[in-house]
This record gives C-alpha cells, structure tokens and sequence, in this order.
C-alpha cells in the first residue's frame, strides 16, 4: 500500500498557518518507518529535523532514566522546540510501537521560510502558547506522581504469548477471551481474525504498521494472540505491545527443574524490559500450588499469576490487574489487634468486592498470608486461637541475651501453621514487610518460605531477635518503617486498596505512679513471692509498651492514600491491650459488623 500524503491540518504546531504555506511543508514531508526500540531522536544531538508522528507511540526519556515522562501518539511533533529555536535535544525520543513518522528537514525548512517569511510569525504564537501550558501540565503531573507515588499507565496493547514448552491451553484463551470481551471498547486479534480488519496480517511492512495504530486508535485495550511459533505475525504482536504476557501450561506432575525460556519469550526479552512482562501459570484445576521458582528461575516478571482452567474468578482477576482495576489489601501491625483483619476479610468475602492482592506488615502480614491462600475466615480465627492462646507463642520467656522471648518457640508455632508453603506459589498475589536495619529501607518479601518473610515483618525488636536472611541482612518488624505498607502496594500495582489501620488512641492515658515503679532488686523479690505480685503498679509491660510504641508509627500513610483508597479503622474492644489475644474473637466479630456496615454505605 502506497504511502497516503499527510496532512498538517490537524497537527497543533502548525494549526494557524494559511493553507498555502501547508501545501509548501507538505510537499516536503519525508516519510519514515520506524522499528519499536529505535531513538528517533536522541538527547545532546543536534536538532536537524522535526517529526509528525502519523502512527505508533513514542516513549519521551530524560537524563538517561529509562522511565519515561511522557508519551507521544498520534499527529504530534516530535522535537520541536529544539528544531524552531535552533538549540539541541532536550530528551531522547524512542518508539514504543512499530510507527510511521514524516520528517521535515532543517534545509528545506529554511528554504520555505526564506520564500514565506509569514510561516516564522504563525509558528512561534502557536509554540509559545503550546509550552507554556504544557509546561504546566507536566508540572502538575509529575507533582501529582510524585506524591501519589503510583505506578506507570496500564498497558493499552498486550502480546499473549506462549511461555514453556506446552501450548497455551484452549479452555484458558476461551475464558480469557469472554473475561476480554465482556471489557467494553477491547478487542482480541489473532492471525486469524487480524487479516479481516487490516488485510495481510502477518506482514510487517508500514501499511500494517498504521493499520493496527489505527485499531489502537479506535480501541480501549488490543490484545493481540501470537501464533504457537515466532511467525512474522508473532513478531509483529510482540513489537506492537505494550506489555507481554506469557501464558504457560503447569504440568499435572511434579516440577522439579527450570522452565527454559521459549523463542517467543526470547525475542519478547530483546524488545521488551522485565517491568513489561507477567507471567500467567495455567493449571487445570484449583488447588495446592508447587514448583513456581522453576518457572520464575529463567524470567524476572513484573507480576506472576496463578489461574485455573475450572475458576473463571481467577481469570476475571487476572484481566483486573491488567485494566489496572485490582483490588488491594494493605493489612498493618499492631499486635493482639491485627485479629480484626480477619473480620475485614470475611466481609468482603460475603459481601464486598474481590480481593485481588494482600500485604501487609507484622501480624497483618501473617493474617495476609492466610487470606492469600484463600482460607475461610472462621479457620483463621482458630489458627489464632491455636497460635496464642493454647500455644502461647508470644509467652516464653528467655534470658535477654538476644531478645525477652524465645523465638524458636514462636517459629516452630509459625512453621507449624504455615507448613513449607512459598509465596510464590499462593494462589492470589501477596508481600510481607519488613524493616532492613542496614540501609534503613522497606524490604518486600514476594518469594521464598511464607513462615520466613512473617517471621522477619514481625521481629518486634528487643522482643524477638531479628531475622538474618541468607545474604547477611538484619530484618526487623516492617513496622518501624512503614506500620500501614500502603506506599508498597502503590508501587507493585495500581487501583483501588483496602487500607487498614487501628486507632492509636491519642488521647488515651495512664494511671501510673512512676516513682512507684519499682528498683530491679524490690522488683525481683515481689515478682517471686506470690504476696507482693499483687502489690506490683499496674504499668504496661514492656512488651505491650514495645509493640505499641510501633503502632505509634504510622508512618503519615494518608498523605500516600490515593482517590481509589478505602481506609478502614475497625473498633476495638474497650480496655483490649496490645497483646490481649483472648479477645480475638471478639475482635474478629467488631470488624466484621463494622465492615459490613462500611461496605453497604458504599453501594448505596
């Protein structure tokens, strides 16, 4: 298909100018196709031409971040500011898409302005009005970005691609397919169907090229089925995506060694960054999960899924986080009171929408991890019970060489609830937070043994030593950094989150006589005679004193909830401490009418 002229009418920089002078650019006009990944132009060069993208996208990148700032579509300029002042490029401009672009070069600018000395005036009014708002545009969104911290833009255009050996299996692309198209304004292209909407669908010349930018234009979301093999139409679907998703067949058996990477996936990893690429794992019914790592051993994905053939909910929360619609739960610590996520949970289980990825820090992490294997509410509860009230985990005692309890005693506890179960391989998504004393950050746990990552988003320090992960770092309760992990969810998807935190009871205060308290030798001799225990001054202990004192830390996660957020502060019993874990049902039983409460204000 021959090269249509283009047409500046439309493209805002040179709006204003009389139509003779446009007939002059116009037949001047060069066009070009450009490859996905090329730099059209290039940030220090100098600025000897200007570009009007006719289709495709392109990434604008600054000071050699690969982050973009911005993205350019369709009928804009590319590089001209640069170009009409006369200066050098001030970013690097590089193609997301395959595109067709027409360029006008420097000389025969300058030859056409020699002739029209008009066109000079006309340009610089439009430009000056078009950077002044811009500018302030950009200012505002990157303000609103850095604030918000939220993650990039979903992905208009996605490759379904086959991961593994196996073929993507039919039942899967049929479910995917009726979870896609009940999404308005989305199409599915295949080879197959393509061929009906831009005729010779596996070529990948520049009429193909604009005609599937054009589907983009016309569409919400595309995604385009590659072929079982590297085909010119596989190709093709991978240059033209967004993001990459590689959808592999689970076996019935064991897995027991690495997953190598196939063509598909190898040609994706040339073209597309980690942070583009989800990995979904297909099994043929829900149910106990293992050997994930050998699929994640060879790819470094943004996000991996676990869906099943016989669970259509598992789809439908997959194409969630690929609109960028997911629902999060960020679970925080707090001791005894963390029970009332359980509550929380079984709301939204009965009545509230789906929950679609759970993290949390210290006890709501370990609540978390219940809730991301899929467990019943009231099964949890018990695994409470069983956890701190028959086993007294949180009650040994030790001598203080390395902190008051004795941790082996709550991490048989914890293995013994938790088994030998990895992230990696729960059915919904899930992190736990963690404090890493040495750089003073968040540390994520998304891989490895779930018992491990709660067991370092809990060392409450000076109560339970610190857990040291296999590289050397000191991990403690997430709660001296961040006790509401709210800005993590932020980061590892967009969209709505549940968002719990516990009233800290500012105003709450304590009946002590602090020159009561008594010396270590008084102190030890009324603790041994069972006469003067009762003459002891009913102060905290340091033990509830440490735990809320981590509470104390919120961290000022409002300033980071999002428009989306849904902040939740569940009631607490009167007089429940910190550490009361016989209260928990109770607890469980608050949130769950508070929720339920909260959840049928925001349907009606």
């Amino acid at each position: 298909m021959p090269f249509q002229p283009f047409r500046l009418t439309h493209v805002a920089t040179f709006q204003g100018l009389p139509a003779a002078d446009l007939a002059l650019l116009e037949a001047r006009l060069e066009p070009l196709p450009v490859a996905r990944g090329t730099c059209i132009v290039s940030e220090g060069d100098a600025a000897d031409a200007l570009y009007v993208v006719v289709s495709g996208r392109f990434a604008v990148e600054t000071g050699g971040n690969p982050e973009p700032v911005t993205e350019i579509g369709q009928g804009a300029t590319i590089g001209e500011i640069a170009f009409f002042a006369g200066g050098t490029r001030t970013a690097t401009v590089r193609a997301i898409r395959d595109a067709v672009v027409v360029r006008l070069t420097r000389a025969d600018f300058d030859g056409i302005s020699q002739r029209t000395p008009a066109i000079w005036q006309a340009l610089t009014a439009t430009l000056a009005a078009r950077l002044a708002a811009e500018t302030r545009v950009s200012t505002a969104l990157r303000k609103s970005a850095s604030e918000m911290g939220r993650a990039g833009p979903r992905p208009r255009t996605l490759a379904l691609i086959r991961a593994g050996s196996a073929a993507i299996p039919p039942a899967f692309l049929e479910a995917f397919t009726s979870a896609a198209a009940a999404t308005p304004n989305t199409l599915i292209a295949s080879s197959q169907s393509i061929g009906q909407s831009v005729g010779n669908g596996a070529s990948a010349g520049a009429a193909t090229t604009e005609a599937l930018n054009d589907l983009e234009a016309r569409f919400s979301t595309i995604v385009f089925v590659a072929d079982d093999s590297l085909t010119p139409w596989s190709e093709k679907a991978i240059r033209q995506a967004d993001a990459i998703l590689a959808v592999g067949a689970h076996p019935e058996g064991p897995l027991g060694s690495a997953v190598p990477l196939n063509a598909l996936e190898a040609f994706a990893a040339t073209l597309h960054r980690p942070v583009s690429h989800r990995l979904v794992i297909v099994h043929a019914r829900s149910g106990a999960v293992q050997g994930t790592r050998h699929w994640l051993s060879a790819r470094t994905p943004l996000m991996h899924h676990h869906v099943a053939c016989d669970d259509a909910g598992s789809i439908e929360r997959l194409w969630r986080f690929l609109r960028g619609t997911a629902m999060g739960f960020v679970a925080c610590g707090g001791g005894a009171y963390c029970a009332a996520h359980i509550g929380i949970y079984k709301a939204f289980r009965e009545a509230g929408p789906a929950l679609d990825y759970f993290g949390g820090t210290s006890g709501g992490a370990a609540m978390a991890a219940a809730f991301a294997q899929n467990l019943p509410a009231d099964e949890i509860d018990a695994r409470v019970h069983r956890m701190f009230i028959e086993g007294k985990a949180l009650a040994h005692y030790t001598l203080p060489r390395y902190s008051l309890l004795d941790h082996t005693h709550f991490d048989r506890h914890l293995q013994s609830e938790y088994g030998n179960v990895r992230i990696e391989d729960v059915w919904i998504p899930y992190f736990a937070a963690s404090a890493d004393l040495a750089s003073g950050a968040v540390e994520v746990h998304r891989f490895g043994p779930i018992w491990q990552a709660i067991r370092a988003s809990a060392a409450i320090p000076g109560l339970l030593p610190p857990f040291y992960s296999d590289d050397g770092r000191m991990l403690v309760d997430g709660s001296v950094i961040a006790n509401v992990p709210v800005e993590v969810m932020h980061a590892l998807k967009t969209g709505p989150n549940v968002v719990v935190s516990f009233n800290t009871r500012e105003a709450e205060r304590f009946a002590v006589d602090y020159d009561a308290l008594p010396a270590r030798g008084p102190l030890l001799w009324r603790t041994v005679n069972p006469f003067g225990r009762g003459t002891l001054p009913a102060a905290p202990s340091a033990a509830t004193v440490l735990v809320r004192s981590l509470m104390a830390n919120r961290g000022r996660f409002e300033q980071h909830l999002g428009p989306e957020d849904w902040l939740l502060v569940p009631p607490a019993p009167e007089g429940m401490g910190a550490l009361d874990w016989r209260r928990h049902t109770e607890l469980v039983q608050a949130a769950y009418a508070h929720t339920l409460a909260e959840i049928r204000v925001r349907q009606n």
